[in-house]
C-alpha cells in the first residue's frame, strides 16, 4: 500500500447467457461485504445468477491469495458490476403469420476483492 495505492485483485467473466438486469440483484447483496458473508449470502440466495456469481469470487479470492500474498480472511468484496455483453436475437412465430423479436441478452460479470484491516 505504498504510494496510496490499494491492492486489488479482481475477477471476470464474459458472455454469461443471463441478463445484466438479473445479475445486477444478486450484485448489490454483496457489494461491500466480507468474502465470507458474500459467500454465505450467495449461497442461500435463491437466484440462477447467484452460482456463476459464486465462481468468479471464489476466482478473485484465489487471484488475490495467490498474486498479492494476502490471507483470504481480510478481503472484502470493494466492486462487483455487470455489464451488458451481445444480444442474441431470436423469432418467434405469432398470430396471423407476424413474427416477433426476442432478445437473449448476455452479460459480463466483474468482481473485485481488496484486503481491510
Amino acid at each position: 500500500m505504498a504510494n496510496g495505492k490499494t491492492k486489488q485483485a479482481r475477477a471476470s467473466v464474459k458472455y454469461v447467457r443471463m441478463s445484466p438486469r438479473k445479475v445486477r440483484l444478486v450484485l448489490d447483496l454483496i457489494r461491500g461485504k466480507h468474502v465470507e458473508e458474500a459467500r454465505r449470502i450467495l449461497k442461500f440466495t435463491p437466484k440462477a445468477a447467484a452460482t456463476d456469481i459464486a465462481k468468479v469470487l471464489d476466482a478473485a479470492v484465489a487471484n488475490a491469495e495467490h498474486s498479492l500474498r494476502v490471507p483470504a480472511d481480510t478481503l472484502f468484496v470493494t466492486g462487483a458490476y455487470a455489464d451488458g455483453g451481445p444480444t442474441l436475437k431470436r423469432f418467434m412465430p405469432r398470430a396471423q403469420g407476424r413474427a416477433t423479436q426476442i432478445r437473449k441478452r448476455t452479460c459480463h460479470i466483474h468482481l473485485t476483492v481488496e484486503p481491510r484491516e
